[in-house]
């Protein structure tokens, strides 16, 4: 441009009030274009500051050397997973680089193919795509699932399961009895674990099966007798039924307590009935609201729960569910009961720290 006005680096320079060295160092590109000399050069050349700061952008970027491909492999892995809480929790170690992270994280999910999307593996050597769920679910199942592996199970028996039901119900009458859960499902061969969950998970329960037989975990995200125990029997049924995976989000809500609404799949309206009639019978249920509401004073509310033999939290909770009863109506009755589960419960979280591990052989 300035061949085709005649112009000498001297004039160019007293034209836009620079050196000529300034300008010397822009032609052999030893400093970049900077906003006020782009307007500089625009007004001499009558063109636009845009185009100044465009080619200089685009001769900035052909000279500039330097390999990419860590920062690459490393933002698609932060794709796959939640890798600063995996950190955090224990379930991956800090790596130095892509190399290692990557080799962190299959081991994890127990895949040499993470470019191909992970899949959850199953009873019968099958796996399923859990598409549905984001990267932090998806780690917490699988979390569940290296946790599950662990244990010893017993042999399997559906009609154990089924007459454990019974059992389940009389510690769901008392707080402190929920110690005792994991060793009634043990009894059943059914394994239990309780994983926190990480930012972003929205799951409160999870049923599968692998090689060693049906596994149930929880998140207890929401720390209320109600969803506990609603959740606890609606993975059960799962099991009875032989659902090779449910992975069941939103059943418990902070606001509403059992939040389990209408769904399309047949196995899920199937759960949610059977774990709310396992806990209050639906016909004493609706005969109780007959009788009582719409006030329902605490008396009552304990005088049915003697009767029935469930916690006065379980029947707030259902009433709850049913708008019976606001959300911060006899909250008293709404205890925790995760520090009692987890006495006994192979749990990770809340502190309990345990080391990554590799499955049973």
């Amino acid at each position: 441009m300035m061949e085709e006005r005649g112009w000498t680096q001297e004039d160019l320079g007293s034209i836009i009030s620079k050196s000529r060295q300034a300008i010397n160092d822009i032609i052999a590109g030893r400093n970049g274009i900077a906003l006020d000399t782009a307007m500089l050069l625009a007004a001499a050349f009558g063109n636009s500051p845009h185009e100044w700061l465009k080619w200089d952008h685009v001769f900035r970027l052909s000279m500039a050397e330097r390999d990419v491909s860590e920062v690459q492999q490393l933002g698609k892995l932060y794709s796959t997973a939640p890798i600063r809480e995996m950190i955090k929790r224990g379930w991956i170690s800090p790596p130095a680089n892509a190399a290692e992270l990557q080799s962190e994280l299959e081991a994890f999910f127990g895949t040499e193919a993470l470019q191909d999307g992970l899949a959850f593996p199953i009873a019968a050597k099958r796996t399923v795509k859990l598409s549905y769920l984001n990267s932090a679910e998806i780690a917490w199942c699988f979390r569940a699932r290296q946790l599950a592996g662990r244990m010893l199970p017993q042999q399997y028996s559906e009609n154990r399961l089924t007459k454990a039901q019974t059992t389940l119900r009389k510690l769901a009458a008392h707080p402190k009895e929920a110690r005792h859960l994991s060793k009634v499902l043990g009894d059943c061969g059914v394994r239990f674990v309780v994983v926190e969950p990480l930012p972003n998970v929205r799951i409160d329960g999870v049923a599968f099966w692998d090689s060693y037989g049906p596994v149930i975990a929880v998140s207890i995200r929401h720390d209320r007798i109600d969803g506990f125990w609603f959740t606890v029997l609606h993975e059960c049924s799962h099991i009875r039924n032989g659902d090779p995976l449910s992975v069941d989000t939103g059943l418990v809500d902070a606001t509403r307590g059992v939040a389990f609404t209408l769904v399309e799949d047949e196995s899920e309206r199937r759960a949610n009935a059977e774990a709310a009639a396992a806990l209050i019978p639906p016909e004493e249920l609706d005969s109780f609201i007959r009788r009582v509401g719409p006030l329902y004073p605490q008396e009552r509310i304990v005088q049915f729960a003697n009767r029935i033999k469930v916690h006065p939290g379980i029947i707030v909770g259902q009433l709850q569910h049913r708008k019976e009863l606001g959300y911060m109506a006899l909250r008293e009755f709404l205890v925790k009961i995760r520090e009692f589960v987890v006495e006994t419960a192979l749990t990770d979280g809340w502190g309990q720290l345990i080391a990554p591990m590799k499955e049973m052989a």
